[in-house]
């Protein structure tokens, strides 16, 4: 199934680029990266590590060549950026520019605009492994008690929050759904993942009920019947889009006097308790849309020691005597 995803915030980024070429070179690329079938997600973060590279080339170089075209740009310029990205962010930030970078420069030299790509020989960023820490049961609690009541803003926070603890699928899995990707005769849900990848998965009782709570409020608003994207902006009937619910749960989460809170910490709670419980690696790659076995050993490992512990006193080893 083709998905059609709205353009409005790749082409907010582009309006904010000064330079004509840089501008003309970035919408060719997207266009490419479009006709490429990739997310929407994919394309916003590629184009937005082009955007900061041009916003900051003007900072740091105004009138310069680089500045104006993206191929001038050096290897040496590619350089200081990488390095004030790992100052002004973070070395996983600056990892995430760089591949965003180097399919940008490796499109330029595709299309015989470059004879080669300033980035060729600039060092990935070394970044050490980050524990990401789990959101326990007790802490969503206090996120949804946020949520309570019956507003059209509350139900759809609810279901959002409990969409993402219920079956721990990614920020724009769970943002880019559209209403016929929920069956709620058999509580599943179709995820579009990585690589155009589709799979079905459960969520509880729980979540259906407010899901179907939701989608009556939903209904309620005028113009809807036309709209297919699953979730609605606090007023009218536009979508709202990852971003937008990144931004809202990140709120949520303040609200609830929680800070660092983001849909990603549930996918970490969500493979840690399903460890915890003795699943079998292979279905858990299989509900969170997993290729490699070594995604499953990161998720969910700032807390294996509590599995380990728990193993520990199941096993019993030194009480026997």
């Amino acid at each position: 199934m083709t998905r059609q995803v709205g353009m409005t915030g790749i082409a907010k980024l582009l309006a904010n680029i000064q330079s004509d070429l840089w501008r003309d070179l970035l919408i060719d690329w997207e266009r490419f990266l479009r006709a490429a079938n990739h997310p929407e997600s994919t394309r916003y973060g590629y184009v937005l590590a082009a955007c900061q590279l041009a916003a900051y080339l003007v900072d740091e170089l105004p009138g310069s060549g680089p500045a104006l075209d993206p191929r001038l740009v050096t290897r040496r310029q590619v350089v200081a950026f990488q390095a004030w990205m790992i100052e002004t962010r973070s070395p996983a930030t600056a990892v995430n520019k760089y591949k965003s970078l180097q399919q940008f420069f490796r499109w330029l030299l595709q299309e015989e605009e470059i004879e080669r790509s300033p980035i060729e020989g600039v060092p990935l960023p070394n970044v050490g492994q980050k524990l990401i820490p789990v959101i326990s049961d007790a802490e969503t609690q206090e996120i949804l008690g946020v949520c309570r009541g019956n507003s059209f803003l509350q139900l759809r926070d609810q279901a959002l929050v409990r969409m993402y603890y219920n079956t721990g699928a990614r920020l724009s899995e769970i943002g880019c759904l559209l209403v016929a990707d929920l069956d709620l005769d058999t509580n599943s849900v179709v995820l579009h993942g990585k690589g155009d990848k589709e799979r079905r998965v459960r969520f509880g009782s729980r979540t259906a009920r407010i899901l179907t709570r939701y989608l009556r409020a939903r209904n309620r608003r005028d113009g809807i019947a036309e709209v297919k994207e699953l979730w609605i902006a606090d007023r009218g009937t536009r979508p709202l889009k990852s971003s937008g619910i990144k931004i809202r749960l990140k709120r949520i989460g303040e609200k609830a006097g929680l800070s660092g809170v983001y849909a990603h910490r549930w996918r970490h709670s969500f493979a840690h308790e399903w460890r915890l419980a003795g699943g079998d690696t292979g279905d858990l790659m299989m509900v969170l849309g997993w290729s490699s076995e070594e995604m499953a050993r990161r998720y969910g490992a700032n807390a294996a020691a509590e599995r380990a512990q728990r193993t520990q006193a199941r096993l019993g080893i030194g009480e026997r005597v």
